[in-house]
Parts: structure tokens; sequence; C-alpha cells
């Protein structure tokens, strides 16, 4: 199974070999562009960044699926403050499927920044002194000490959107 994964992230790649290892996939980084803002800023912003990324990478390469990932901040209904929120998309080319990672409150220091027009790396980048933790823990890790990190909150959201093509339940056949 050949997978284009709509970024050369390596957090973004290494959350799809490790999600779908069971599949034996040969995963590709493609560099394509989001289509949105580099700080997608609602639900519906960032799920088009997904999406774009899957279209996108699968049509750059001869792979069975395209997958896209894009993180995003938004702000929920019944839920105080500011959120970190992370989307994927698969494609086959004929099918294009969406799921979500987990969510999480960003601390208000952070949520201030970034709803004045910061982007989320760079201002944890700072606040905490390091360099590129987009590509590392991410802000995910960082704000649950570790209990989760960017690559497994992403593997999540590829789980959810990958998921519809490997089980029959949504083909209108119900196998539990």
């Amino acid at each position: 199974m050949e997978i284009a994964v709509g970024s050369t992230n390596p957090v973004k790649v290494a959350a799809v070999e490790r999600t779908l290892e069971p599949y034996e996939p040969t995963v590709t980084g493609v560099g394509v562009d989001s289509g949105v803002s580099e700080q997608p800023r609602s639900i519906a912003e960032t799920v088009r960044g997904a999406e774009n990324r899957a279209r996108r990478a699968l049509a750059d390469t001869e792979a069975d699926y395209g997958i896209g990932l894009e993180g995003g901040v938004a702000r929920l209904e019944g839920v105080p403050g500011l959120s970190l929120i992370m989307w994927g998309a698969t494609t086959d080319g004929d099918r294009l499927e969406r799921g979500s990672g987990p969510t999480l409150r960003l601390p208000d220091r952070v949520a201030d920044r970034v709803a004045d027009g910061g982007e989320l790396g760079p201002v944890m980048d700072d606040l905490l002194g390091t360099e590129n933790v987009a590509e590392s823990d991410g802000a995910a890790g960082v704000l649950t000490a570790g209990l989760t990190d960017r690559t497994q909150a992403l593997g999540e959201a590829v789980a959810c959107s990958f998921g519809p093509f490997v089980t029959d339940t949504y083909d209108g056949v119900w196998k539990p």
C-alpha cells in the first residue's frame, strides 16, 4: 500500500507511518500547499487544509491514498477559550473521508497571542525558549506534560479519516 502524505513535516509523516503500521504501508511525504492560512482559525478552514493536502498529495504521486493533516485553532461552542484542533483527510481519488484528532484548550497566554495573529508553533517556541516544537512534541505534548504528543495526536486524525477505507461498516454492511 502506497501512501502520500501532504507534508514533508517529519511528525506528520511519522503519524501516518505509526498509525497505519499494521498495513505495512510505504509512506512518502509530499510538499504541497494547504491552500489555507499558515494558522487555520476555524474548524472549516482546518478541515479544508487537510482535504487540500490529501487531494494534492495523491495528485502528485502514484500512491493508493493521499492523506492530509492540518492543525488549527478554533473557538468551540460550549467550550471556554481557544482550542487547538487537529483534522485529517484521506482520499483514494474517488472518496474523501475526514476525521479529527484531540482538542486541547490553549492556556490564556498562548491563546491571547494566537488570537492577536500569532501562529501557534512560533508562539509556543517563544514562550518555551525552543525551536520547531511543531516538529517534535508539539503543543499537544507540552500541554499534556507528555501524556500525548503531536505524532500520537495527529495519528488519531489519521485513524479516524483512514478507518472508513478499511472497514465494511461504511458500505452498508455492518460487521461488528
